[in-house]
This record gives C-alpha cells, structure tokens and sequence, in this order.
C-alpha cells in the first residue's frame, strides 16, 4: 500500500492506494468517529464492493445503504434530494459519515450531500473507477449538474480519507478505464513532462491492466493533484490548471445529453483543442499535436468533436461555464508540455476558427 497525503491544515487527509485495502478492518474504522454510517453507492458497483465494505466496518454501529441509479444523467439534485431524505427518515445525526462506494458522480453527489446536511458531516470516498480514484475523488469538489451546465451547482467539502483499491479496476468496462486514462493524461501535460514521457511507453500496460502500472499511474496522478489543491483548494487560482480542456469538454457533455459522452472523453477532446490553441499562439510546437493525438488514440479516446456541434453552440455553452470570471471566459493553455497556464484573453475569433476548424474534421475524419 501507499499513501498520498494531501496537506490541508486541519483538514488534512491521506490518500491510500493498494489491493486488498479493507482485508484490514481498522484501516477503515480508523477515519469513522461515530457510530452511525451511511454509504452511498448505485445498482451497479453496490453489489460488488458494499458487502465487503460492511464486513469491514465490523458490528456495533448503524449503517443505512443509499442504492442510487448507475449514470451521469442521474447525478441531479433529485439524486441528492434522495439521499438526504434518507438520512433524514433513518434520523441520522451530525456524527455520521457518509461513505461513497462508486464512480465520480456517487463520489460527487455524497460529497455534496455531506456538505448540506445538518451544516456538514464528514465522508469518505471509496473510488471505483480509474476517472474517480485519479480526480474526482481527491480535492473535495462536489456537485450535481444542472440542464444549463456541468457541476453547477454544489460546495468544497474535503473527505476524511480517500481509499483507492486497484482491484476495482479489473472489473471496469473498457470504456471506463479510457476515459480515466484521459485524465491520467491531463497530469503530466499540465505539471510533469516525465510522467507524459512515461505515459507514451506505458500506455500498452496500462490498457492491459498491469497492477503496477496502474498503481503507478494512480499515485503518481493523485501527488500531483495533491500538490496543486494543497497550493489553492478553492480554485482562487493555480488550481485552474486541472481544467485543461475541460472547459471545451463539459460543453460537449452538456450539448450531447449527460451520460452520451464519458466525461474523460469530452475531457480528451477538450484537451486537444487547447493544446492546438497553444499552437496558434506559438507556445507549443505543431508535431506535440500528432504526438497526442497518437496518444488519446492508442488510449481508444476521440479526437474529434461530436458531428453538427457547431462553433456558436460551443461558445454559448462555453461562455455558462463556471469558470467564467467577471464575463470573462478563462482557458488552460500549454506554454510546453508539463507547464500549463491559465489565460482570459481568447478572443471570438480565435474560438471561432479553432472551433470551425474542428467541426471540418469532424464532419470529414479521414
């Protein structure tokens, strides 16, 4: 097993990566300070990995199971309406913890509801998809999404832990593990060029599912979140950086419906426009475009935006993001691999013809 720390003050907390983690009840028992427990999971992975988790919490306390419905268009406030409601009707008190059992929208939605109720009540996450244990898991951004945007609506709430059995990932679809990779691949664009350079030789490995590949990737990913929300934890500014194409990406997300597209392939889309926008501003080298492209490729991600996505609906949605600043659409950039940066200067112009460009290739892939 090993453990990332992410230094926070006082709410500080540890990151543990390994199989097998809960074979030892008192890793878990450890982060639970009462005697009330509810975990949050969905149809798909409770079957899996709830009773597990309930032998391990052991007997002597009570544990409520939240069984939500499996996909991104189910994390809404209805979802998060649910969950309250049954932490409420099973009179749960401010010394309970949840515990999210799931992918990122589980991970998301208990960590919102852990932040409403009763003024805030501590979590957990139990990560069970490569996307969640790599991002969404680790930085306390909770969220559901709104018809007009993606995690509109939600709150900063850090977990008490966060527990990354790579076991989980031996039973993720195939499309899941892509699209985890697609943030796997964010990290060492934005703030390490080695672990880029490592990505480009491990990427077979990583598609195979080798164990020590994987647990390589996910530390080394969940460090370098670690670092960046120890530096920022609200987002006040180098934090941004964790945005790269992201911003593009939840376009997509919200344009095709939520659950057409996995996040992690929007996100790899996204992440190609803003590297060819880093091309046209004469930060980064043409080929790094292809060798991406290569990448996101060998990792069955898109390249292409969806067909009859238009530039106009694009800046529409894009210009809703959250990450809008004083009407000010803010984007991250490239200056080279592993050096990201955050600017508000992009002009119509330039979205229009990165954008147009894009729906060219789309509309003609060959």
């Amino acid at each position: 097993m090993h453990t990332v720390h992410v230094d926070l003050a006082e709410r500080s907390y540890p990151v543990y990566i390994g199989r097998d983690l809960f074979s030892d009840p008192q890793l878990l028992r450890q982060h639970v300070r009462g005697r009330e427990v509810a975990i949050v999971s969905n149809v798909t992975v409770a079957p899996l990995y709830v009773p597990r988790l309930r032998a391990a919490l052991g007997d002597g306390g009570r544990v409520t199971e939240i069984i939500l419905p499996d996909g991104e268009q189910h994390k809404t406030l209805a979802s998060f309406e649910h969950i309250l409601e049954c932490l409420l009707a099973d009179r749960h008190s401010r010394s309970t913890t949840l515990i999210a059992v799931g992918g990122g929208v589980v991970g998301d939605i208990t960590g919102f509801a852990a932040a409403c109720y009763q003024r805030g009540v501590e979590f957990i996450q139990v990560p069970t998809t490569l996307l969640a244990q790599v991002d969404s898991s680790v930085g306390g951004k909770t969220a559901v999404n709104h018809a007009l945007g993606k995690n509109m609506i939600g709150a900063f709430h850090q977990p008490r832990a966060v527990f990354i059995d790579t076991n989980s990932l031996h039973t993720l679809p195939a499309r899941e593990l892509s699209a985890g990779l697609a943030e796997v691949i964010k990290y060492g664009l934005i703030c390490d060029a080695d672990f880029y350079a490592w990505l480009l030789e491990a990427m077979p490995r990583l598609l195979g599912r080798d164990d020590s590949a994987l647990a390589e990737a996910i530390e080394r990913s969940c460090a370098l979140k670690a670092q960046v929300v120890a530096a920022d934890e609200r987002e006040g500014g180098v934090r941004a950086i964790l945005n790269l194409g992201h911003t593009f990406g939840h376009a997509i997300e919200t344009a095709q419906g939520y659950g057409s597209w996995l996040h992690g392939e929007a996100v790899a889309v996204g992440m190609l426009l803003a590297l060819r926008l880093s091309v046209v501003r004469g930060w980064v080298a043409e080929d790094e475009v292809s060798r991406l492209a290569a990448l996101l490729r060998e990792a069955r991600l898109p390249l292409d935006i969806p067909a009859g996505m238009t530039p106009a609906m694009f800046i529409d949605l894009m210009g809703r993001d959250k990450k809008v600043v004083d009407g000010r659409m803010r984007l991250v950039l490239l200056r080279e691999i592993g050096d990201a940066c955050i600017v508000d200067d992009v002009t119509g112009e330039e979205l229009e013809g990165l954008l147009g460009a894009a729906q060219a290739r789309a509309a003609s892939p060959c």
